[in-house]
């Protein structure tokens, strides 16, 4: 599935979060994709809604990564939450245990997951965001079918 969409506000693109969100489930890895400043953190404020962990949510920037615990209809689930934006090189994600915190029965979101295509199955999802003006923002949501 290939959607694009534009958005004008925080609240729409946590909106099409939202979205976006209910259609993941335990094992599901989405790679957030963007520029700094583009809008990955309040997308990913979107997902954290919808799995009813949003209080629990921060910037994994300095630590890499942060587990969140939530449900989805009425079950625990667990979401992880990966920045990569500091790491350099696929040893590292090694050295960090990445790949064991990646497969599992819970929600992965990666944020800067662009850096290390490799890395990810085949049927990893994408969202892209980008820039589209002053206060517009271009979403582009791609799943396999």
């Amino acid at each position: 599935m290939h959607k694009e969409y534009l958005s004008s506000s925080v609240e729409e693109t946590r909106e099409l979060a939202r979205q976006f969100a209910c259609s993941l489930g335990p094992g599901d890895i989405v790679c957030l994709n963007g520029d700094l400043g583009a809008g990955k953190t309040e997308f990913m404020r979107g997902i954290a809604q919808v799995f009813n962990c949003e209080e629990q949510l921060s910037s994994p920037t300095f630590s890499l990564f942060n587990i969140y615990e939530g449900s989805f209809s009425g079950q625990p689930l667990e979401l992880h939450h990966f920045d990569l934006y500091r790491i350099d090189s696929p040893s590292e994600l090694d050295a960090i245990g990445f790949y064991d915190y990646l497969r599992g029965p819970f929600v992965s979101v990666v944020e800067w997951g662009d850096k290390f295509p490799e890395a990810f199955p085949p049927d990893t999802g994408n969202v892209f965001i980008e820039s589209a003006g002053e206060n517009q923002r271009r979403i582009v949501i791609d799943t396999q079918p």
